[in-house]
């Protein structure tokens, strides 16, 4: 199982630095105000060695209000190639570490910054794609970051199919436990 965690370590590190990676782009689920489930496409952008997850938005988004109201979140990762799922809940947060945030924002290529300036939040209604608007100063730039404490690991294979639970007992501990599921 050991070797089944390394992977999933391995796999996401290449999907932060790698944009041709299938885990560069995974599946947030975050509860709505209404109790519905909210499902988007983000790009992940960082992994650190404890597994800590890192993607960036527009603060004035609806993931942003869904996760300070409610910071559950749950991810789905696929590898086609590998016929790799990843199934992940976990706590997140909005990162508040303002150095931190100006010093990723001047790594962030002019065409990429566009995403977080424009005038209207997104969602907003407007009449034609060429009608947005960008700041002149300013931005809505924000780092989300995401601390797993339960993934399951499915390994699709015709002759025969893996799962495995990895775990925290409570979001404090630094180990993983282990399980076999049924797939």
């Amino acid at each position: 199982m050991k070797v089944d965690f390394e992977e999933i370590l391995t796999e996401l590190e290449k999907g932060a630095k790698d944009k041709k990676h299938p885990f560069h782009y995974f599946t947030i689920a975050t509860l709505g105000v209404d109790k519905f489930a909210r499902l988007r496409l983000v790009a992940l952008r960082n992994v650190s060695k404890d597994l800590k997850l890192t993607f960036f938005t527009d603060k004035r988004s609806k993931k942003v209000l869904h996760i300070k109201e409610n910071p559950r979140v749950s991810l789905l990762f696929y590898h086609p190639g590998k016929l790799l799922q990843l199934r992940i809940e976990a706590m997140a947060t909005i990162n508040s570490d303002q150095f931190q945030i100006q010093k990723t924002w001047e790594m962030i290529d002019d065409e990429s910054r566009k995403d977080y300036l424009t005038t209207e939040a997104p969602g907003t209604s407007i009449t034609h794609p060429d009608s947005v608007e960008y700041l002149k100063e300013g931005d809505y730039f924000s780092i989300v970051d995401i601390e797993p404490f339960r993934i399951e690991r499915l390994q699709l294979n015709p002759e025969g199919h893996k799962k495995i639970k990895y775990f925290k007992q409570d979001q404090n501990q630094k180990e993983w436990s282990s399980e076999y599921l049924v797939p």
